[in-house]
C-alpha cells in the first residue's frame, strides 16, 4: 500500500503511528499496512521472532472455532468484534462455507478496515462492516447496522479474538465481555483468544508493545480464564492456541510462540 495513494488523512486514518489493524495485517503477510506498521513490526520480530507464527496460530484457531460454533453448536449469528482487516479464512468465509444461512457483523474502530471490508463484501448481503469501538459496548449492541443482521433473541458468537489484550485493565475488558454476554441469550458463545504472560520473551514483548504501539496487556492464563466466569468452559479450557482443539499432532514442548497466546470458547447456560 503506498502511503501517497490517497489523502488517508481525510479518512481519518494516521499514517504516521502504526495501528494494531495494520500490524496484524503484516504479520498475516497482507499488503493493507504502511511503513510505520511493518517498522513496528520489525521490532516485534528482535523480541519474538515467531511472532508471524502466532498471527498464523490465531487465524488458525479462528477457522477452528467457527468451524465448531456453526457445525457444531449450531450457531448462526457471528458478531466478531476487533476483526481487523480482511484477509483469507475470515469468520464469514468460514461460517458460510458450512451454513450459508450465517450472518456475520464485523466490528473494528480503523476506518480502514471499513474501507477495505465494504469493497469485500459488497455483494454479501449477510455480512457487513460496522465501525465502532469496543470499549463502548452498549453502542456495538445497539448499532442499526448491527441489530439488521443480528437478532439478540437468538444465540450469538461474541467473537473477541486478539483484542481483549488491547484493552488496559482501567478501561474495563471485563465489564465489556459482561455487557456483551448480557445482551445475548441462553445458547450464545463466547469466543476470545488473547496474549499470554506465559515467558520472559513474552513480557519482554508487552514491553515493546507498550512502548511503541501504546496497547498490548499480556494477562495470566488465570486473568484470561475469568473471561469466561459464569460460562460454560469447553473442553479443553484456556489453553495455548495450537491446544485448542487441534486438527493434527501438537508436540508436546511448545516454543515461545505458541504459547505466545491463549484461547477458549464457553457457553453461556
Amino acid at each position: 500500500m503506498a502511503e501517497q495513494q490517497y489523502d488517508w488523512a481525510s479518512m481519518g486514518i494516521d499514517v504516521s503511528k502504526p495501528s494494531i489493524a495494520r500490524a496484524y495485517d503484516v504479520v498475516l503477510n497482507g499488503k493493507d499496512n504502511f511503513e510505520v506498521d511493518r517498522a513496528f513490526v520489525r521490532e516485534i520480530v528482535k523480541v519474538v521472532p515467531e511472532i508471524y507464527d502466532v498471527a498464523a496460530y490465531n487465524r488458525e484457531i479462528l477457522g477452528r472455532g467457527v468451524r465448531y460454533l456453526t457445525a457444531e453448536a449450531g450457531i448462526r449469528q457471528f458478531l466478531d468484534i476487533g476483526s481487523g482487516l480482511p484477509t483469507v479464512e475470515n469468520t464469514h468465509q468460514v461460517a458460510q462455507a458450512t451454513a450459508a444461512d450465517a450472518q456475520v457483523v464485523y466490528v473494528d474502530n480503523d476506518p480502514i478496515v471499513l474501507a477495505h471490508g465494504r469493497a469485500l463484501l459488497a455483494e454479501n448481503d449477510r455480512t457487513t462492516v460496522v465501525t465502532a469501538d469496543v470499549r463502548e459496548p452498549a453502542k456495538v449492541l445497539a448499532n442499526a447496522e448491527v441489530r439488521r443482521l443480528i437478532d439478540f433473541d437468538r444465540p450469538v458468537a461474541v467473537l473477541l479474538v486478539g483484542i481483549l489484550h488491547h484493552l488496559h485493565d482501567d478501561e474495563g475488558p471485563q465489564e465489556i465481555v459482561d455487557t456483551l454476554m448480557d445482551a445475548v441469550p441462553s445458547g450464545s458463545h463466547l469466543f476470545v483468544t488473547h496474549f499470554c504472560a506465559s515467558s520472559q520473551e513474552a513480557r519482554d514483548a508487552e514491553a515493546q508493545y507498550l512502548s511503541l504501539l501504546g496497547t498490548g496487556r499480556f494477562r495470566t492464563p488465570e486473568e484470561i480464564t475469568a473471561y469466561f466466569a459464569g460460562l460454560e468452559l469447553l473442553e479443553p479450557g484456556v489453553v495455548p492456541l495450537p491446544l485448542w482443539r487441534p486438527d493434527g499432532d501438537v508436540p508436546a514442548d511448545l516454543t515461545v510462540g505458541q504459547r505466545l497466546m491463549y484461547g477458549g470458547i464457553a457457553r453461556k447456560p
